[in-house]
């Protein structure tokens, strides 16, 4: 009996802990209009990020532990990512103040 209020009082305060919610960045997203990435997932040593506006963007990956992996700017609709290992990343794209965070697949 002593045991199960041992895990009881242990195990399930760690549990609620991990439930939180995590954020990539503070700032408030919004959307960038006519946002297109493609191919996802992706085969080659680059990716086409297209707008409406198709201004200069920033671009940030993230792996799966948060930890920023690739920084870019782009003029163009193209990010190289052939120093990118296969895997999932999350890819934040900034342009004109406005943020689109997308899942990115690598293969």
């Amino acid at each position: 009996m002593k045991k199960i209020y041992f895990i009881a009082l242990v195990i399930l305060p760690l549990l609620s802990f991990g439930q939180e919610l995590v954020t990539v960045n503070d700032e408030k997203e919004t959307q960038v209009k006519g946002f297109k990435m493609y191919p996802n997932p992706a085969y080659g040593e680059e990716i086409y990020i297209t707008t409406t506006s198709n201004a200069k963007k920033n671009i940030k990956v993230y792996d799966v532990f948060g930890e920023l992996v690739l920084v870019d700017k782009i003029s163009t609709n193209t990010l190289d990512i052939s120093r990118l290992v296969p895997g999932v990343y999350v890819l934040q794209v900034t342009e004109d103040k406005k943020t689109m965070t997308r899942k990115l697949v690598i293969k």
